[in-house]
């Protein structure tokens, strides 16, 4: 058989760097998000809600948002009576009771009218952390404790409730301890998922990669070795107006002022308008010629 001639070869290895190259970033890619499902699937979830009536009244507390930037968390709270305070025929309360969270909630007393199936109740408690931390902040509630006012009057009696905690807040670890000294109070932990904490390492990564890439064009256009092209100037413009909306979309919005700005986005925009200036003085030195 006679040798295949170099120039048939050549179209031949560009088809196979094309397909290698493919499969690599398509491997990687699946990598990837396999990485981000295993980390985001290694916290162990809080037990469902249960609906069950015990012989105390039962709060269940349902996180639904946390505000770092004001230490509050935001919780739904439904009352599950015991079937002495409920009609056996309409399912509806037959006394009025209103909850009491230790400490205390924004809306005070939580109360359930008689005569009305009981349904949540937003309200918010404090979860103490510290927003300058990001992402490596975390927030914890006191002990949560509760007590159940039944009747109305001077006739109202006080039953101890127990604390159900379900649910959960997308982007954080939830964890629901009890403290050694009043086995009855609640504490609410949360921390970021290492799942956010990864998306947020993929963005500082770009963050940092666009003043390299700005750098490199720019030192290797004003010393020759590159042609100059003026529709660059959109590019690096468009880079440096990316930068913000960049740092916007890191889980959790850190603070203005956080860590972040200082160390890592003030840096970006310097750098990046700095290249800016220096591709600006190879177009001077270009227009001269």
């Amino acid at each position: 058989m006679p040798p295949v001639p170099h120039e048939s070869r050549q179209p031949l290895r560009r088809r196979i760097r094309i397909t290698s190259s493919i499969v690599i970033v398509g491997l990687i890619y699946a990598a990837s998000l396999f990485g981000y499902w295993w980390i985001s699937s290694s916290y162990p979830a809080l037990s469902p809600f249960d609906p069950a009536p015990a012989e105390y009244p039962v709060v269940s507390i349902d996180m639904d948002t946390l505000h770092t930037a004001t230490n509050e968390l935001e919780v739904d709270v439904l009352l599950i009576a015991p079937e002495r305070y409920l009609d056996p025929r309409l399912g509806v309360l037959n006394t009025d009771i209103a909850i009491r969270l230790h400490p205390w909630v924004n809306l005070g007393e939580l109360k359930f009218p008689k005569g009305e199936t009981p349904g949540s109740i937003t309200a918010t408690v404090e979860a103490h952390g510290d927003a300058d931390y990001w992402p490596f902040d975390t927030y914890a509630t006191k002990p949560l404790t509760a007590d159940a006012l039944i009747g109305t009057g001077d006739d109202r009696t006080v039953e101890p409730a127990d604390i159900r905690v379900s649910g959960g807040i997308e982007g954080w670890n939830v964890q629901v301890d009890q403290t050694e000294s009043d086995p009855s109070a609640s504490v609410i932990e949360l921390s970021r998922h290492r799942g956010t904490l990864a998306f947020d390492l993929g963005v500082v990564l770009v963050l940092i990669a666009l003043p390299a890439m700005a750098m490199i064009v720019a030192i290797e256009t004003i010393m020759g070795r590159r042609q100059f092209l003026p529709p660059l100037f959109t590019w690096f413009a468009a880079m440096l107006f990316a930068v913000v909306p960049l740092r916007n979309i890191l889980p959790g919005a850190p603070p203005p002022g956080a860590w972040i700005d200082q160390a890592i986005v003030i840096w970006v925009l310097i750098a990046l308008v700095v290249a800016m200036a220096i591709y600006v003085v190879a177009w001077y030195r270009y227009s001269k010629l």
